[in-house]
């Protein structure tokens, strides 16, 4: 379980419907693997196993924009696919609250100046845990944070 941090912030959002390019489920995506399945060696390598989460991303969108800062990991120009150019990644530990528990997670923030493409609306954010059973769109979470790392905008 994740340190207990005395400035937490809990946000509540809802789940919304992605690209599905994170998961491979995309009809259209050059990424038929999924994109997550792709960069998990790379962030293993780099000191980040993720083993333990889903091949995929939740989209929460928290209703308004936000700023991150001070990630748990950082990792600058990973060249994770042959055919299109470096990215850079941030990762922050959180939990996430869904069915009465509260689940170790990641909030998984490629930085989009170096982002191939399939942007986010500037309300969602894109959450990394354990597979979820029974999980649906419009389903409320609630995620907690350092709230040192995120801000509201």
């Amino acid at each position: 379980m994740m340190k207990e941090i005395e400035s937490m912030k809990e946000i509540e959002g809802k789940l919304v419907s992605g690209h599905q390019v994170a998961s491979g489920l995309a009809k259209d995506s050059p990424f038929s693997k999924g994109t997550i399945a792709m960069q998990r060696p790379y962030f293993l390598k780099a000191g980040l196993d993720l083993s333990d989460c889903y091949l995929g991303t939740l989209n929460v969108d928290i209703g308004s924009g936000f700023s991150l800062s001070s990630p748990d990991y950082l990792f600058a120009d990973v060249k994770w696919a042959e055919d299109f150019p470096a990215e850079s990644f941030s990762f922050f530990k959180c939990t996430l609250f869904y069915h009465d528990k509260w689940l170790d997670a990641y909030i998984y923030y490629p930085h989009p100046e170096t982002k191939i493409g399939h942007f986010q609306n500037d309300t969602v954010i894109e959450i990394l845990t354990v597979p979820l059973a029974n999980i649906h769109y419009g389903d409320q979470v609630t995620i907690k944070i350092d709230g040192s790392k995120l801000t509201r905008v």
